[in-house]
């Protein structure tokens, strides 16, 4: 049923008017991936909001004139994105936040659940899992392009690893409720980015299958 509502929403949805500025209202129990972060809450844990993160790290807005020229030109650089044209990128990008964030700063907490994910646009973030012992063990270092986040916000699952700014970083977030307006108004540009999210999780999925694979072999 989920599979259904969402496909129906990508082929049928009716185009609207550009979107009003990203806000960080309560979401819509009309939406699809705000609907599972809702359904979530009142079974489990509180959901790790953007708005409640930006304060705690000290995240400040980006001017759009700054922003949007910067997402359009790493995006439109970016091979697992389907092919758009500048303009498409620029209405995409309307349904992000743009922000920056200063070092050292923890953007995505281990075991939480979130209802964002976020896409680098300058600046060096490490990806690391939380031992129970305290320890840290750098998965990754995300850069410029890269997106942290996004098996949250599709399935509404608890973070694996925690995210922290290595240097003074520049981000764009995409947040459930920002997903469905877009799926709803611009279906076309939903479905491309959601193709890049499968894109890049596929890929994640090859490399961790060819390290077991391995790893099995040489026992």
């Amino acid at each position: 049923m989920a599979l259904k509502k969402l496909f129906g929403r990508l082929t049928g949805g009716t185009a609207a008017p550009a979107p009003a500025p990203a806000h960080d209202g309560a979401a819509s129990d009309s939406g699809f991936f705000s609907t599972q972060f809702h359904d979530r809450a009142e079974d489990s844990q509180v959901i790790a909001t953007w708005a409640a993160r930006a304060a705690d790290v000290g995240a400040q807005p980006l001017d759009r004139a700054v922003a949007e020229p910067l997402f359009v030109r790493i995006w439109g650089a970016d091979r697992y994105v389907a092919a758009l044209a500048a303009n498409d990128i620029l209405k995409l990008s309307r349904y992000l936040h743009f922000v920056t964030v200063p070092a050292d700063r923890e953007v995505i907490g281990q075991d939480e659940q979130g209802d964002y994910m976020l896409i680098v646009l300058e600046g060096t973030l490490a990806v690391d899992r939380v031992q129970p012992w305290g320890g840290r063990a750098r998965l990754a270092e995300a850069r410029a392009g890269d997106m942290l986040g996004e098996m949250s916000l599709l399935d509404a699952g608890t973070r694996f690893s925690a995210c922290t700014t290595l240097t003074p970083c520049t981000l764009a977030v995409v947040d459930a409720q920002r997903l469905d307006e877009m799926i709803m108004n611009e279906p076309r540009l939903g479905l491309a980015l959601l193709a890049s999210l499968s894109r890049r999780l596929s890929l994640r999925l090859r490399q961790v299958s060819a390290r077991l694979s391995a790893l099995l072999s040489s026992n």
